[in-house]
């Protein structure tokens, strides 16, 4: 079978529920820190340039048509704050990589009750990053191509009434590799699995995706999504995907 949709949802809202649980807390907090901060560096300076957009769009529009500024302004800031929250998700997820992997290891640890021999410690996990981040690179190689295909389907008229799905698609499959990929790494399994395994849950893994990339976007809230999605990828991981590997 390829799990459930309402499955893969629950193991984020599982995921959400245990990020302060005790023996979890500390692992949480360097992520949780990082997105605050960049989060808070983004909106500043995605505050700044869209007030000059604005400022120059209205400067176009005639007289006559200033009363649509009660529309144009909520929509632009709701633009902005989407990309912005999008923006440092993966700003957070490139340069708090190897503290994730830990978060996944004792969560894995807690859950089966088994140690791994994967990060032994804060200083462990630091030395991790040049690996981490070119293991984030690859991610992004895999990504490309698919993000073209959906681009090509934006751009062809009459396909691209399928566009959004093809984005949303994609950003679900995407961020469930992006979390899952967590533990597999802790396990030493090479990137190159980790589609595989998604896959035999494809159904589990979508919606688990799909709630990540819904949330990610909206600002505040995914100052904990990071967290939320890391613990809910390991229990995915622990649950349906570990006995398959």
């Amino acid at each position: 079978m390829n799990g459930n949709l309402l499955t893969g949802v629950g193991y984020f809202l599982r995921g959400f529920t245990m990020i302060f649980q005790p023996g979890l807390r500390r692992f949480v907090i360097v992520p949780l820190a990082a997105n605050v901060v960049l989060f808070s560096l983004m909106g500043w300076a995605l505050y700044e340039v869209t007030a000059d957009f604005y400022d120059a769009a209205m400067l176009t529009v005639p007289e006559w048509l200033q009363f649509l500024s009660w529309i144009i302004t909520p929509l632009l800031w709701i633009i902005g704050g989407l990309l912005s929250g999008y923006a440092s998700t993966l700003a957070v997820l490139m340069l708090t990589s190897p503290f994730h992997s830990l978060l996944a290891e004792k969560v894995e640890e807690w859950v089966t009750g088994e140690s791994l021999p994967a990060l032994d410690g804060l200083g462990a996990t630091v030395l991790q990053v040049p690996r981490a981040f070119f293991r984030e690179i690859r991610k992004l190689l895999y990504y490309l191509p698919m993000a073209l295909a959906a681009l090509i389907i934006t751009i062809i008229p009459g396909v691209n009434a399928l566009a959004p799905l093809a984005w949303f698609l994609l950003g679900a499959w995407m961020m469930s590799l992006q979390f899952i990929d967590y533990p597999m790494d802790n396990h030493h399994l090479p990137f190159r699995e980790v589609p595989e395994a998604c896959a035999a849950r494809r159904l589990s893994t979508i919606g688990f995706g799909g709630t990540i990339a819904v949330l990610s976007g909206i600002p505040f809230l995914n100052l904990i999504v990071i967290p939320a999605a890391v613990i809910g990828a390991t229990l995915l991981w622990c649950e349906e995907l570990r006995a398959l590997r």
